[in-house]
């Protein structure tokens, strides 16, 4: 039995959030794992009961609620060993016309889970984040980074609960992503609307985004802040990638400009945060600065390697030509199911 098979074994996992797009890769991934319950909390009844009939499994357990409201998150984690915390407002557009909203979703509703799961005794519980969290420019970069230091604070306080973040970028065919999108307008015929070709975005999978979270899991301290090194590709690559796969090679394309709340390119890790990261291979992990409130260190010193660092961001990884944009697309079972002609919507 490997390390993680082992912490699992006989354990309760509780996922926020547990009927989106990654709840349901992570439930996919666990069912049949050595965890004797797992929990799924999310406001959505319809959802749940669409999973609770699909898998029928002894070991799932449903609760309704919000993690706004503080006595629906406390009734879900008493028992629970460990939480996934997906549960999060994330489309820009809705957050920057209702940034209220995503302050009370993203940041006090983070906030709720964490203190609960100090007051419940939790072992461990990892917060899902966005490379928007990183110089952020819009209402959810902005409540996500909130997020994020949130946890660290919380983390400086409990001894008990090990608390750790991931953060990754785009996750391909996933709600509301612009794969599904370009999808639909080629098949109703209508021009791709690309927002600038030259816009880069990393990108990874469902799979892999729940790579990371095992990963924090299982290695991160408190206070971590766990990044899955990742290839990006200009929007232009990507939409010769889809037209080529679906062998319509010369499906017009029409340039709208960029859209309000979007950058040019998405960063992972700011320069402060890549002189302090630990390279693993595949990932990078942040340790927490817990430095007290010095203030020679914003008066009178600095920081020499912070000022020749660069940051991690989509214009400077990896970067995906047309062919490896195709076939990383190829791995989808979005793309997969759209290739045979078959209709099929985006993971929720």
């Amino acid at each position: 039995m490997d390390r993680l098979s082992l912490a699992f074994s006989g354990k309760t996992l509780l996922i926020t959030g547990g009927t989106g797009s990654f709840g349901k890769s992570v439930l996919r991934r666990l069912l049949d794992s050595g965890l004797a319950e797992i929990r799924i909390f999310s406001r959505d009844e319809k959802k749940q009961d669409d999973i609770r009939r699909r898998y029928s499994h002894p070991k799932l357990k449903f609760y309704l609620g919000d993690v706004r409201d503080y006595q629906s998150v406390l009734c879900a984690i008493r028992g629970v060993d460990y939480i996934f915390h997906a549960a999060a407002l994330k489309q820009v557009p809705s957050c920057e016309f209702h940034p209220i909203e995503a302050l009370k979703t993203n940041v006090l509703g983070t906030e709720n889970v964490l203190e609960a799961a100090i007051q419940c005794g939790v072992e461990r519980v990892v917060c899902l984040s966005t490379d928007k969290a990183v110089y952020p420019v819009n209402a959810m970069g902005i409540s996500k980074a909130m997020m994020e230091k949130v946890v660290v604070a919380k983390s400086r306080i409990s001894s008990e609960t090990v608390m750790s973040v991931t953060r990754y970028g785009n996750v391909l065919a996933s709600r509301g992503s612009v794969i599904p999108l370009f999808v639909n307008q080629i098949r109703s015929r209508q021009p791709i609307s690309i927002t600038d070709p030259n816009m880069t975005r990393f990108m990874m999978t469902l799979d892999e985004a729940v790579d990371l979270v095992l990963h924090a899991f299982e290695y991160g301290t408190s206070g971590d802040i766990f990044v899955k090194k990742a290839p990006a590709a200009t929007i232009e690559v990507l939409s010769k990638a889809l037209k080529s796969l679906l062998e319509v090679p010369d499906h017009p394309i029409h340039v709208i400009g960029t859209r309000h709340g979007e950058k040019l390119y998405e960063a992972l890790m700011s320069r402060e945060e890549r002189v302090a990261a630990e390279d693993l291979g595949s990932y990078y992990r942040v340790p927490p600065d817990l430095r007290d409130l010095n203030y020679g260190k914003f008066f009178e010193q600095g920081e020499v390697k912070v000022s020749v660092a660069e940051e991690y961001n989509s214009h400077n990884t990896q970067r995906l030509d047309v062919a490896s944009m195709q076939a990383l697309l190829q791995k989808l079972q979005f793309m997969q199911a759209i290739v045979r002609g078959e209709q099929i919507d985006a993971e929720e």
